[in-house]
């Protein structure tokens, strides 16, 4: 096929503030995790599949629940509202959980 590009685990995004390794960042409809640190404007390799863990805003996520990007606290939310959907919980986070491991969705819209 000659119009494949790649398989898009990872792009090379513009990075659209500081982000640091393994940091969550939406650029436009696109969201990621740095493969690593990039300030803003630089590129920036962005994983958008796997198993990864980010920090996540006060409240509990249950193991399959929906998870929301928030990009103005940057962290994992589960309030859908204006906030980006990344993913699922693969693993059931407590209210007082730091993190939250996720599986992405890599969705674009």
């Amino acid at each position: 096929m000659k119009n494949f590009v790649s398989e898009g685990t990872t792009l090379n995004l513009t990075a659209p503030y500081d982000v640091a390794s393994g940091a969550g960042f939406l650029v436009g409809t696109i969201f990621a995790v740095a493969v690593a640190a990039a300030l803003a404007g630089q590129p920036v390799d962005g994983r958008r599949f796997g198993e990864v863990t980010l920090p996540k805003a006060a409240g509990a996520a249950t193991q399959g629940q929906k998870l929301y990007w928030d990009d103005a606290a940057k962290n994992v939310t589960t309030t859908a509202g204006s906030n980006k959907l990344i993913g699922a919980a693969s693993v059931p986070a407590a209210a007082g959980d730091a993190i939250v491991t996720l599986i992405l969705m890599p969705t674009a819209v």
